[in-house]
């Protein structure tokens, strides 16, 4: 009974929110979506004459160099393939985390470590995990890594607006996500925003692997990226599956020492040593599908595979390069806690992923003070931690964009300094367009957004587009609170001084956090 009373209040899970498809035999349900009237500016992008193809109307930038070479990274290839080490389970994980951690499979473990039945880990367990590969992926680089977030070069983008010029089958599909019904623009552009991933990147994996872009109304595909191991129809939930596997190759690569991948077919691939984070995280989502095998991987993470479809929908991808992402000299700007000074709040998540497991363990999180567990409506607010414009307000999220000396806020979370306030209440929650100042109101915490067990605040950071790891050299500091992550997802500290707090899911004395 305790234990389940501590679950209760446990904060984020992973996101995995339910989704009802409306899908019946030959037919599908459809909800006429509200047009979007914002005209086309300048010559950007016309309407299509008779005599034009849409492809042709759409404005492509010219790109006649070629990226930007990286210094060689780490490889994992060796000469027999046969290298393992030990990891040591932390409180919380679970095979399927640690294959994605170390770029295997969760087959690959059990046969491995000769284990029957892969649920059954315990804390402090050791597990050997293979680290090399026997062969190197294509050199080939696919996109830079300004052109995986959702950063400055997909600002003023419009997912609907860009649908509608080719008039393919994502406008007339309709999917109920958490209670709500959205058409298929606005579920592309849900996913963007939440997993802050380039929404050009998903179009492209859509007609890539599903043609939904420019194939007119016809074929329901209810796995449309080919994803059928979850059995977790929808487009909802396929982007979202598509989003983290970007994630985990692109701040696996670049943050957490992940230099090789593993097919569903079971190859293992190292890294190639001189591609970008950006393209280690393609490659590794187009190795991740149902069908996915060592020859179709190559050919589909070459020139002629899906970098060949982004190249017709919009252009060389390194025309919108936009480097460095983050300066040499970034730091956070100043930041408070993100509550009345009257109250304390408890610190119930250490670093974790800022959507999904994937995302750099961007986010820490925080309970209200209550008398009850689980779901409850609170009367507590959630403050403005930092100056900034409101740039979206819906699904349970608030981001501000910050408005700093450096930078001021230009209305749009992907370049800059930007904080994700999640699992806000409907009731009361500030508008869209709103400009705050420290200490303003910005809703109550509750369990809205993604999947909660218990009412929390989820926050996070960006940097233009980037998500910023709680637990890496720009940790978060509010009020003098400094984050440090412990080495496994949700675990970790907050440190004042000599006052430290441990993240629990619990109210207590060890885990309190007063303004």
């Amino acid at each position: 009974m305790l234990l389940a009373l501590l679950l209760s209040l446990a904060s984020c899970e992973r996101p995995d929110p339910e989704t009802a498809v409306f899908v019946t035999p030959g037919q599908t349900t459809i909800i006429p979506p509200t047009p979007v009237l914002t005209p086309f500016s300048g010559t950007e992008q016309l309407p299509p004459t008779p005599q034009q193809s849409p492809a042709d109307v759409v404005a492509k930038p010219t790109y006649l160099g070629t990226p930007t070479p990286d210094p060689p990274h780490g490889t994992a290839v060796t000469t027999d393939g046969s290298t393992s080490t030990t990891h040591t389970v932390s409180v919380g994980e679970t095979l399927g985390y640690i294959a994605q951690l170390y770029g295997t499979s969760v087959d690959a473990l059990l046969e491995l470590n000769q284990l029957a039945n892969g649920n059954l880990l315990y804390a402090g367990q050791a597990l050997l995990v293979p680290t090399s590969a026997s062969q190197t992926g294509p050199a080939f680089k696919i996109i830079p890594d300004s052109e995986l977030v959702y950063g400055p070069a997909a600002k003023g983008f419009d997912v609907r607006q860009f649908a509608e010029i080719y008039g393919g089958y994502l406008l007339d599909y309709e999917e109920v996500v958490e209670e709500r019904p959205l058409a298929g623009p606005e579920i592309v552009s849900l996913v963007a925003h939440r997993f802050s991933v380039n929404p050009r990147l998903l179009l492209a994996a859509l007609e890539y692997r599903a043609g939904w872009i420019t194939k007119p109304t016809g074929i329901v595909e209810q796995f449309p990226l080919g994803y059928r191991a979850s059995n977790q129809p929808g487009l909802y939930a396929q982007l979202g599956w598509m989003a983290n596997e970007l994630n985990w190759g692109f701040y696996g690569r670049a943050e957490g020492g992940l230099n090789a991948m593993t097919l569903t077919d079971g190859t293992r691939i190292g890294f190639d040593p001189t591609i970008n984070h950006g393209t280690a995280g393609v490659q590794k989502w187009l190795g991740a599908h149902d069908d996915a095998n060592y020859a179709t991987w190559l050919q589909e993470t070459g020139p002629d595979g899906f970098w060949a479809t982004y190249n017709t929908l919009f252009g060389n991808p390194f025309a919108y390069t936009v480097d460095p992402l983050w300066p040499a000299n970034l730091s956070q700007p100043s930041l408070q806690l993100p509550w009345s000074s009257d109250e304390t709040w408890y610190y119930t998540g250490g670093p974790h992923g800022g959507w999904a497991a994937g995302s750099a363990w961007a986010a820490l999180d925080f309970a209200p003070p209550a008398d009850q567990l689980g779901c409850v409506q609170s009367e507590s607010w959630v403050t403005a931690a930092a100056d900034g414009i409101v740039t979206r307000s819906d699904f349970g999220a608030v981001v501000v964009d910050l408005d700093l000396p450096e930078q001021p806020a230009d209305g749009y979370a992907g370049t800059g300094w930007a904080i994700t306030y999640m699992h806000l209440e409907t009731r009361d929650r500030i508008a869209i367009g709103t400009p705050v100042q420290v200490g303003d109101r910005l809703g109550h915490p509750s369990c809205e957004g993604g999947f909660s067990n218990g009412t929390h605040l989820h926050l996070a950071r960006t940097y233009n587009g980037r998500w910023v790891a709680a637990d890496g050299e720009l940790a978060f500091n509010m009020a003098g609170w400094i984050s440090q992550g412990l080495g496994s997802e949700y675990d970790g500290l907050l440190v004042r001084g000599t006052v430290s707090r441990e993240a629990c899911v619990c109210r207590d004395e060890i885990n309190a956090i007063t303004p």
